[in-house]
């Protein structure tokens, strides 16, 4: 038993493997095994026990801990101001608390305290929607990013009556491609390859590309199927390579058969009439050792090659479909996050256009009109964030299986390879056969051939044929 501890990096349905575990983002779990080949075995802080992919989890050297100002990185000349309180992530990135106002922040904070005016231009900064405050280690797998947490990430609270979280724009850190979103080049560096070293199809078919004619672009998943598409029509090719020799070997037994049965010669003697007796039949024997030959190639070779074939069809066509619909969905996602944020701007804009008006004429409608408004915005933010979820789990459940179907094509094609490999082998193997049954056949032939002796036929044909020994003499007077 390991006993190490590590922390997911990706969510995990495991409904693909048998024992599977099923875990979120951001989850702590227990190293049970850690085999070679990629995948361990964990146990999750509810008991749950299972397998996974070693590449969806990064270990910790040590769990999160709370570090008080006189340890570790605030072991500093200036203390924290009071209130605040240090906590390092389990990415290993220090941020900061207020024990007070419940505010976080990833930037150390100053020891100065803020001005009011300050606090409030802050809150005029920020979206305009609201979220409860949770500690970055606690934080919903969902609102997790795929990459982990880098230091560009910004983090602030307002009052306590009103907690918002604030963040860079998201397009400085990542960058949105056909509706799936990609790091930004800037953070590539800390993308790790999924299985280092081995060429894996899950590592270098996330981007599309576009096409030959530079039109349109194809999904590196449609590359790799049509890759696999190649390879079923080699199947096939082969296959019908496989029946062609099976007629010929057919046609061939079916002479021999018909030359064995030849009178030609039949009223040869001896022991080259025995020769010869022998060699006809051996074409029988012959043509029953091809017609042998052709019926197990079309059952060990040409049948399996077909079979294989059409469920390999079967499974390229789930696997199409499978994926087709992950990245609709994900476009679907996509299209009302778009949405979302759109009508969050335009409800800010109404919210700023009630506040201007206040300014100018101070009025109980106006400040009604301005608490609507400010609901709405706020709502606009909830809804907003809700598609940014939903699209987020979108994404990785497409990412997911992205890396489990493309594991599984290079499965299938190792397969296919393989059972090509096999059963030419077969075919080489009986051909050999054929040809030691062939030579089999000949062996009498060559037997009786050394049998032959001219003298040895004339005696015997002598004497069944002979009409007396007595020789002739000259007759006397």
């Amino acid at each position: 038993m390991s006993g190490r501890r590590c922390q997911t990096l990706y969510p995990f349905s495991g409904e693909r493997l048998r024992q599977g575990l099923r875990f979120a983002a951001g989850e702590l779990l227990t190293l049970l095994q850690e085999p070679d080949g990629g995948w361990w075995e964990g146990q999750t802080e509810d008991g749950l026990r299972g397998w996974f992919p070693a590449s969806y989890v990064q270990l910790l050297e040590q769990k999160p801990r709370k570090v008080t100002p006189q340890t570790g990185e605030d072991s500093l000349n200036c203390p924290l101001p009071p209130g605040w309180q240090s906590y390092m992530s389990p990415q290993g990135h220090w941020y900061y608390v207020n024990t007070f106002t419940n505010e976080t922040t990833w930037e150390r904070p100053s020891s100065v305290p803020e001005s009011p005016g300050s606090q409030k231009s802050s809150v005029s900064a920020v979206n305009g929607y609201h979220t409860p405050v949770k500690p970055m280690y606690q934080m919903e797998p969902s609102h997790m990013s795929l990459r982990k947490l880098s230091g560009d990430h910004q983090v602030r609270f307002e009052s306590p009556g009103s907690p918002r979280v604030s963040r860079r724009p998201a397009r400085e850190n990542s960058q949105t491609i056909n509706c799936v979103t990609f790091p930004h080049p800037d953070a590539m560096p800390e993308q790790q390859l999924l299985k280092p070293t081995e060429w894996s199809y899950c590592d270098y078919f996330w981007a599309d590309k576009k096409d030959p004619q530079g039109n349109n672009t194809v999904s590196g998943f449609e590359i790799l199927l049509q890759k696999q598409l190649k390879g079923k029509q080699m199947q096939k090719e082969m296959a019908e390579f496989v029946r062609e020799r099976i007629k010929i070997e057919e046609e061939y037994a079916k002479n021999l058969s018909k030359l064995s049965q030849n009178s030609l010669a039949a009223q040869e003697e001896g022991t080259l009439g025995e020769a010869w007796a022998q060699l006809k039949k051996s074409l029988v024997d012959e043509a029953e050792v091809h017609l042998k030959f052709s019926s197990k190639l079309q059952s060990e070779v040409e049948k399996p090659l077909l079979n294989f074939r059409e469920n390999f069809k079967k499974d390229m066509r789930k696997y199409d479909h499978h994926i087709s619909d992950l990245r609709k969905q994900l476009a679907s996602r996509y299209t009302a996050v778009e949405k979302a944020r759109k009508a969050l701007t335009e409800r800010q804009k109404d919210l700023e256009m009630k506040t201007q008006q206040l300014e100018i004429k101070l009025s109980n409608k106006t400040e009604e009109e301005i608490k609507k408004a400010r609901r709405k915005s706020t709502q606009a933010g909830d809804d907003l964030m809700r598609c940014v979820d939903l699209y987020n789990q979108a994404q990785s459940k497409w990412f997911e299986e992205m890396v489990t179907t493309t594991l599984e094509l290079e499965r299938l094609e190792v397969e296919r390879v393989e059972m090509i490999r096999q059963h030419l082998c077969q075919y080489t193997q009986l051909r050999h056969e054929t040809d030691m049954f062939n030579q089999s056949t000949i062996e009498p032939v060559d037997q009786l051939l050394q049998k032959v002796e001219p003298a040895k036929d004339r005696e015997l044909w002598v004497k069944e044929h002979k009409t007396g020994d007595i020789r002739p003499v000259d007759m006397e007077i």
